[in-house]
């Protein structure tokens, strides 16, 4: 599947004009390329303890699950890209993510974002910076993934 670059920015730009950002004044907005063809939006969301402020991403990755499309009551969750965490339901997974601020220039994900978008998407996944795409491996190299846990965690 190829990545309509221009469209999943078009798309981001529009989430970004619908951001809740009133303190800072920073609107941004994030669009993913699902698996199956989708493009999923989110914009940031802002808070007056900024503690609680939403980065765009995390609205996207929770459009995404929100989304579905939801499998059997039942079904046990999908394993994921290798590296990334199992999908706490099942459905589509991101492919490419492009992440703009108000002024429609690509703004690379905090590294909070880069955790969550990897288990999103996978180390794989295309990220849309100011040189072009780049995978998220590169921006969260050595990231802490499933394995980790699967390894280290003590015995109950």
């Amino acid at each position: 599947m190829s990545t309509d670059w221009p469209a999943l920015r078009t798309a981001a730009i529009a989430a970004a004009g619908r951001a809740y950002a009133p303190y800072s004044g920073l609107r941004v907005g994030a669009a993913g390329l699902t698996d199956d063809g989708r493009i999923i939006v989110g914009s940031n969301v802002e808070n007056a303890s900024f503690g609680l402020t939403l980065c765009a991403e995390c609205s996207l990755v929770s459009a995404l699950h929100g989304a579905g499309p939801e499998g059997p009551a039942g079904a046990a969750p999908d394993a994921g890209p290798e590296g990334a965490a199992p999908k706490t339901a099942p459905g589509a997974s991101l492919v490419a993510v492009a992440v703009v601020a108000g002024d429609g220039q690509p703004l690379l994900p905090c590294g909070r974002c880069r955790q969550l978008l990897l288990e999103a998407g996978g180390p794989g996944l295309l990220v849309e910076g100011p040189d072009g795409p780049v995978e998220l491996n590169v921006l969260l190299p050595a990231a802490f993934t499933t394995t980790d846990l699967a390894e280290r965690r003590e015995p109950r």
